[in-house]
């Protein structure tokens, strides 16, 4: 299994898509980034901590590629604006890939690239950062597949 860890704004439909792609095996809602340990949803919700709101997934590389797990997050949020999704505001909600190695950072990397040069955003400008990962907070359980568990629509559409 490998991991991977994103940041899409608000963390609910990033999950719920992701949940739906052959070969991811886990995704929990989560925060990193951030300077403050086991930090809170209050607390990052008020962006006082650098927390993003983020997504780690566990996937299986014989079933699915990081490359193809990057080609759905560029499909399901906004990565032309800075620290903003939609209605939400605030660092707490930035586009970001988190990589774990070398690896993971030149496919994020030419993902990003291949994205701005010929993808749906071609037109705009991405700021989705591209960090090395950092200590994962698991979000409060109420949140992990809130969408499925309150049957509400998600606050991610597809894109394109």
């Amino acid at each position: 299994m490998r991991q991977a860890t994103l940041g899409a704004g608000c963390f609910w439909g990033v999950e719920h898509f992701l949940r739906q792609i052959p070969g991811v095996e886990t995704v929990v809602c989560g925060y990193m980034g951030g300077h403050v340990d086991h930090p809170t949803y209050p607390q990052v919700k008020a962006g006082t901590t650098g927390h993003a709101e983020v997504v780690q997934i566990e996937f299986d590389e014989q079933r699915v590629s990081l490359e193809a797990i990057l080609e759905f997050f560029w499909q399901h949020h906004n990565p032309t604006t800075v620290n903003r999704q939609g209605e939400d505001v605030g660092s707490q909600y930035r586009s970001v890939i988190f990589f774990h190695d070398n690896e993971q950072r030149l496919v994020a990397e030419a993902s990003k690239s291949r994205q701005q040069r010929e993808g749906f955003w071609q037109d705009k400008t991405i700021v989705t950062e591209i960090v090395p990962a950092s200590t994962f907070w698991p979000a409060e359980a109420y949140h992990q597949n809130y969408l499925a568990r309150n049957e509400l629509p998600s606050c991610h559409l597809p894109l394109y």
